[in-house]
Formats: structure tokens, sequence, C-alpha cells
């Protein structure tokens, strides 16, 4: 019987994993997927699609990518909360992230890479460009990923404190302020110039360890004031 022909990059449903490098392309639109698919066609990467956010995670946490490209509007789970998410999961957490997106706008950017994003371009995106970051996230996805500090690592520093300090901890929340937050500080631009905010310190606090909050002080070049972003609800104030 004559063997079916197997080409060097398809789009499948999830499966199990192969030998080439596998990409998961995340867009509403399936013309879009099919350019995306084409443009990175000559990495020799197999292809997995998905039209929302919920399958796309899906899709991921069953059998992670070494890629994910992805827009930032899509149904059901957002692009920005699918990067935050594939971030959080051991499973995910070092899987290559490259944004394609029409927000061209610089809180948008600083928005997805603080999410997790490694890289962002804009829409309409040229297929050099998608195939050159394609080529170069996956091959430097474990350097880019070595850089991020992670909660494990915090978690193994506390477990070095002595056991007084530690019984004093459970007992009482320590609120503290620090220029080594336990969530790193996003890029964030000013309101009022759109310059890049200088990040200053964090707060530390919250109601108890397990309601912990995060507020990061940084300060305009420009005179512009001093601003406050608080982790949990991604909100930058004025204070100054």
């Amino acid at each position: 019987m004559e063997q079916p022909t197997v080409h060097p990059i398809r789009s499948t449903p999830a499966g199990p994993p192969t030998t080439a490098p596998s990409v998961l392309i995340v867009d509403a639109d399936a013309e879009t997927r099919a350019r995306y698919r084409q443009s990175i066609q000559p990495s020799g990467c197999e292809v997995v699609e998905a039209s929302n956010g919920p399958d796309a995670l899906a899709k991921a946490l069953a059998h992670p990518p070494r890629l994910v490209i992805t827009a930032l509007h899509l149904p059901l789970l957002d692009g920005y909360a699918l990067c935050e998410i594939l971030r959080r999961d051991p499973a995910t957490a070092k899987v290559a992230i490259l944004v394609i997106t029409g927000e061209t706008h610089a809180a948008a950017i600083s928005r997805a890479k603080e999410a997790g994003a490694d890289a962002v371009l804009a829409k309409p995106a040229a297929p050099e460009h998608i195939l050159s970051e394609t080529r170069r996230l996956i091959a430097d996805a474990h350097a880019i990923r070595g850089r991020v500090v992670t909660t494990k690592v915090i978690a193994a520093a506390q477990r070095g404190q002595p056991a007084q300090q530690r019984a004093r901890l459970s007992k009482s929340f320590a609120r503290f302020t620090t220029t080594v937050p336990p969530s790193a500080p996003p890029a964030l631009v000013c309101p009022s110039c759109d310059n890049l905010l200088t990040y200053d310190q964090s707060y530390v606090g919250g109601v108890s360890e397990k309601h912990s909050e995060q507020w990061d002080h940084y300060v305009c070049a420009e005179k512009c004031g001093t601003f406050q972003y608080r982790q949990r609800t991604r909100t930058l104030r004025r204070v100054e």
C-alpha cells in the first residue's frame, strides 16, 4: 500500500509530542492562523491551532508546545490572561510566548510583557519577522525563561530563614519595603509623557501572608510625578 506523504509542518489537534518543535497558534480568525502557519513553515515546526483562550489553554497544558503565538483579543479568555496562566502553571512556565497584536500603544505592549510575553509584534507582522522571531524564541527559550524570578525561588529563600523568624511571620504577617519584591515590577510608561518610568522600590503588605499585596513605586525622569502600581489589580496611579 502506498504510504501517505508526511509534510514537515501541519495543523493538527493536540496529540502526542513529536521530534519537531511544536508551535501553538492562537487567533480567532482562521485566515490569520493560516497566514502565521505559512510564515513559520520554513522552521519545520509542528503546528497546533486554537481559536479561543480556553481551547488554547487546554491544548497547551495537555501537550506543552515550545512556542505559543497568540493574539490579545480572544474569545472567552483574552491573551493577557492566557499568558498569565501559562506562566503560572509549572507545565508551561518555560514555554516561549510571542504576541502578535493590533494594540500598538505602549501600555498594551507593557501589559503583554508583564503578563508573560517574551516578544510582541505589531499587526500586520511581515512573514519574515514572524519566522525570525519563531526561530529566535525557540532557540533561546531556556535562556529567556531563566531570567524570570519565580515564586519557587522566593519560597526556597524563605525556607532558609531561622525558625524563630518563620514562627514570627506565621503569627504576624511581615509588611516591608524592598527593592527585590516577590513579584518582578513591570516596565511601565508615564501616563503624562509616555516615557518609561524608573522603578524605585516596592511595598509588600496586605491583610495576611495568604492575601498579600504588592505596590511598586516609580518616578518619572521628566518630573511628571511619582506613581504607584498595584500588582493585584494592575492599576497605576499618581501619588505625587
